[in-house]
């Protein structure tokens, strides 16, 4: 699989993850639960990115 589909996923998970930190820092949470809701969405998009790097990884040293 071309690297180059892997870099355009992970700099949309970071757009995504800063969009959300915004609101956050924004004041943008009605309530706590709004707030623990949005603070699950970047924790998911936070082991998304990190499952992305591992596989990228993983398939570098496969290839050597």
């Amino acid at each position: 699989m071309d690297p180059r589909a892997f870099d355009f996923v992970r700099r949309e998970i970071e757009k995504l993850k800063a969009d959300q930190a915004g609101f956050l820092a924004g004041g943008g949470a009605k309530d706590f639960a709004e707030y623990r809701h949005v603070c699950g969405i970047i924790r998911g998009l936070i082991h998304a990115e990190t499952l992305i790097v591992d596989l990228v990884r993983k398939m570098e040293f496969d290839d050597e």
